[in-house]
């Protein structure tokens, strides 16, 4: 395609095979973010978030969630200065916090669905809760899915709700030597489908099971294409972070496979070597931008965020945004615009004086 990328906020676009992206003896560079951003396209909307985790958009308000527990709000581009909650999470390295995701009535009911990591006897747990909120205020909290089995490193904890309103959650495995992810009467290592009431769909590929996929390892980023196809983003161990076009019923080979090579097991859409993790996900739809492909991508460790090519197997990616450090979700707005956050207090990256950013692209 001839397009012209029309965010042109790094001045000379990366393109590189999502393939082999560097050998392991010379590794993606980590650069440290720039203390603000200048470029008109970029506007910040929120500074000082404290490893923050999800974005979730309505009409006129932000909700990013944080990994110690609070849920913090942008309304009208105000950033305001209390969380609608505070929750009690698991103080551990990559739980807490996580996932956050509205209803697809929100304007009508206020239900807010967040991931909590949470410890109980000692023992790490997840569970999904069902805030109403009113005025920027939590106004009820009520646990509709729970038991979901907890780890200090690989919690998964994406949530979000797809074209069929039915809410779907990324569940992570207990450690790398767990075979829970393969036995299906585990809910680690999981692409879960519930309804809003956290019950089980009549219509899941295993009876009476919230699980809708299995084999997974720590699921980051969920979307869906025009076409409804559902994609997850996730970590691999140290390498082969997996891009999965998600099929009901099947099984995606952790540990037993990473990235492919197994025919029990599905192979990935795209396979990072070495990691680069992958953050949110999404296929954007609006008519703010003429992207070259529609498929974003947040990168952490890259510290970029993409756009992606992998139609025919023809796979390349440019950079949309750099400069800001690690880039942990994307969404798109109700607007056609972006929303990012950044993740460098996360313990991984070079926080500056007002890090972490919630930014919103502009053009």
């Amino acid at each position: 395609m001839d397009k012209k990328i029309s965010v042109a906020v790094v001045a000379i676009a990366v393109i590189f095979s999502v393939f082999v992206l560097a050998s392991p003896s010379d590794p993606i560079p980590l650069p440290e973010p720039k203390s603000d951003t200048k470029d008109e396209s970029v506007e910040i909307l929120a500074r000082n978030l404290d490893k923050p985790r999800s974005i979730a958009v309505s009409d006129n308000r932000i909700f990013v969630t944080e990994k110690d527990g609070f849920i913090r709000v942008v309304e009208n581009n105000v950033q305001l200065e209390s969380p609608l909650a505070s929750l009690r999470a698991a103080n551990v390295f990559d739980g807490g916090l996580l996932g956050i995701a509205l209803h697809p009535n929100f304007e009508d009911n206020h239900f807010i669905y967040v991931f909590l990591t949470y410890e109980e006897d000692e023992i790490l747990w997840n569970k999904i809760l069902r805030i109403t909120e009113y005025e920027n205020k939590l106004q009820d909290a009520e646990t509709i899915f729970d038991k979901i089995p907890g780890s200090s490193f690989t919690n998964g904890g994406f949530i979000k709700f797809g074209p069929d309103k039915k809410l779907y959650i990324g569940t992570g495995t207990t450690s790398d030597s767990s075979h829970l992810p393969q036995e299906l009467d585990s809910l680690s290592g999981k692409i879960l489908r519930i309804n809003d009431d956290g019950t089980i769909p009549d219509d899941n590929p295993f009876s009476n099971s919230p699980v809708y996929t299995l084999g997974h390892r720590n699921p980051q980023g969920m979307t869906w294409d025009d076409q409804g196809n559902l994609y997850v983003a996730e970590f691999g161990p140290e390498k082969n972070d997996e891009i999965n076009i998600i099929m009901a019923g099947k099984n995606y080979g952790w540990p037993e496979q990473e990235c492919s090579g197994n025919k029990n097991f599905e192979n990935a859409v795209l396979c990072y070597d070495p990691s680069i993790e992958p953050g949110g996900i999404l296929f954007y739809s609006g008519d703010k931008f003429d992207f070259e492909f529609p498929f974003i991508m947040a990168s952490m460790r890259a510290s970029n965020l993409y756009q992606v090519d992998f139609e025919e197997g023809l796979s390349s990616q440019k950079s949309i945004l750099s400069g800001i450090g690690r880039v942990r979700d994307v969404v798109q707005g109700p607007d056609g615009y972006l929303y990012v956050i950044t993740s460098n207090t996360d313990g991984k990256g070079f926080p500056d004086g007002t890090d972490d950013k919630l930014l919103r692209i502009l053009k």
